[in-house]
């Protein structure tokens, strides 16, 4: 059953299974603009009819709240049951671009998190990469470091994470996938859309054309995912 708009660290099943028969995926995002874009592609047909996923497993928008802090609990009191103790984390959601020339709505595959507690790779970078560019032909697609803070960062704060490599930065990225794995091996990933660039910095989401270019941006990565997730059931040769 679907938590009520605003609910932030409850899951948010898409296909109303109880046990999942193959291994869930849970897409963690912190706003309630975020779990409306990823929820609604899931609902609309992208993800197949009835927001199945043809074969890959139940799959579930969780909205953490802002902070790493709400990300590290929610994803903790997710993985926590048994509906997803084995689940795939994906962490999705808006961030800010950290390289000059970057745009809203531009894309962030991280190939790795970096925290206060250190650094957490992720699985399947190249796939996802690929995925994207054929969901969402002609969208720039940059992959690198992800940096994680516990505040939103601007001016010159970006020099300083741009000059140690990341390619971006957000406050939830790199606690949930480091709590993820803190809860059992697992394939981690992290993809955000770039809402707030250096030449492009904005205030609040949605007031502007980058904001809105950016939802739906978000909204059409769902295939990509799910093509993630699909890999990830395949046999290893």
């Amino acid at each position: 059953m679907d938590s009520p708009p605003g609910g932030a660290g409850r899951a948010v099943p898409t296909d109303g299974a109880t046990a999942p028969a193959v291994m869930p995926l849970l897409i963690a995002c912190a706003l309630g603009i975020e779990q409306v874009a990823l929820r609604s592609a899931l609902r609309s047909g992208l993800a197949g009819r009835g927001g199945r996923t043809h074969g890959t497993g139940p799959v579930t928008v969780l909205r953490t709240g802002m902070g790493p802090k709400n990300a590290e609990h929610a994803t903790a009191r997710a993985l926590g049951t048994d509906r997803h103790r084995d689940a795939a984390v994906i962490a999705s959601g808006f961030c800010a671009g950290l390289v000059p020339g970057m745009n809203p709505g531009d894309l962030i595959v991280a190939d790795e998190t970096r925290g206060s507690h250190g650094v957490t790779r992720c699985t399947g970078t190249g796939l996802l990469v690929e995925a994207l560019s054929l969901a969402l032909p002609g969208r720039t697609v940059h992959t690198g470091p992800l940096a994680g803070s516990d505040h939103v960062v601007r001016g010159p704060e970006r020099a300083g994470l741009r000059a140690t490599g990341a390619v971006a930065v957000d406050m939830e990225s790199a606690a949930t996938l480091r709590t993820a794995l803190s809860a059992g091996p697992r394939p981690v990933a992290a993809v955000r859309v770039v809402v707030d660039a250096p030449e492009h910095e904005l205030v609040r989401i949605g007031t502007v054309s980058g904001g809105i270019s950016a939802f739906r941006v978000l909204r059409a990565v769902i295939p990509a995912f799910l093509e993630w997730h699909r890999s990830l059931l395949l046999p290893r040769r």
